[in-house]
């Protein structure tokens, strides 16, 4: 098991609706450690930068439009393949689809208001981790309870 890291974003409506807490500890129960964590509000040259992938879809502008709505919460996990254990933790992209237990299952409306992002592939989780997080904000560190999760 690689030690990865990953980027996960609390969207506009996980914020609003006040479920930032029962994310991050979804994650945490799984055993991923946080390496960095903000409240920040994404501005509309962040979002592009981040979404510039999708520019020519036609979700684009409504995407970008969202989420600069509200502040978000970011944050970086750590941990054995953290980016397959995140994206398990959190569900299918659609909420109807997502398996029950899934944080997108449990909280996410729609595909458009599913809660959270997160990475889907390594080189994707590097990136994304350098648009929102300068590498001294980012710590690495060790829990009492690590001994037990990690091989």
């Amino acid at each position: 098991m690689a030690i990865e890291r990953t980027l996960i974003i609390v969207k506009p409506d996980g914020v609003q609706r006040g479920l930032v807490g029962q994310v991050i500890a979804r994650f945490e129960a799984r055993g991923l450690r946080i390496a960095g964590l903000k409240l920040m509000h994404i501005s509309r040259e962040l979002a592009e930068q981040h979404y510039a992938e999708h520019k020519h879809k036609p979700f684009y502008e409504s995407t970008v439009k969202y989420i600069t709505s509200s502040p978000v919460v970011v944050m970086v996990l750590e941990g054995p393949d953290a980016i397959a254990a995140a994206r398990a933790t959190l569900g299918a992209t659609n909420p109807l689809n997502a398996q029950p237990g899934t944080i997108r299952a449990d909280f996410g409306l729609n595909i458009s208001r599913n809660i959270a992002h997160g990475s889907d592939k390594l080189e994707t989780a590097e990136r994304e981790i350098a648009l929102y997080f300068k590498p001294e904000e980012l710590l690495s560190y060790q829990r009492a309870g690590d001994v037990w999760l990690i091989e």
